[in-house]
């Protein structure tokens, strides 16, 4: 896990200082972790769940050092927002700010078969993209200067907007 957190910190080396929104949280890991880490200004942890916002809240009164941090909790619906997701961060993100997003991949012919039926079962309703279709949606909105990495079936990936 420390080596994922060391990976997004090295992303958003841009936004040092300033406001890191962290969209479907969960129960608040990265949040927290950002936040503990007192590199940004403001850290906003967003989710849906409002069982997910009481657990990072829980997680945040269990740590002295998190509750009177710089860390907001919000409940909010990505997948309501008036435009798509990508296009409606790219809208509302100032010239020069940075997107970071973590996602799993969907199968593709050179996964290993034996991972295949996993990878079914995981997905359930969700609609995982492969790394081109991510890179190309991101472009396909006006960032630039895409990158990614991959771990097997996880990617995280950036962009800026111009």
């Amino acid at each position: 896990m420390q080596s994922k957190f060391n990976m997004a910190q090295e992303y958003f080396k841009p936004a040092e200082g300033g406001i890191l929104v962290d969209v479907s949280c969960g129960s608040g890991l990265f949040s927290r972790k950002f936040a503990k880490s007192r590199t940004y200004s403001k850290v906003i942890a967003l989710d849906f769940s409002e069982n997910m916002l009481r657990q990072t809240y829980d997680f945040m009164k269990a740590d002295d050092t998190i509750l009177n941090s710089n860390l907001a909790l919000v409940r909010a619906d990505v997948s309501r927002l008036p435009f798509p997701y990508i296009a409606e961060i790219n809208r509302v993100l100032r010239s020069g700010g940075v997107i970071v997003g973590t996602t799993f991949l969907r199968s593709t012919s050179s996964t290993p078969a034996i991972l295949r039926p996993f990878d079914r079962r995981i997905a359930g309703n969700y609609n995982y993209l492969i790394e081109e279709e991510i890179e190309d949606l991101v472009k396909s909105c006006g960032f630039t200067n895409y990158t990614c990495k991959v771990q097997q079936a996880f990617i995280m990936f950036s962009a800026q907007k111009p």
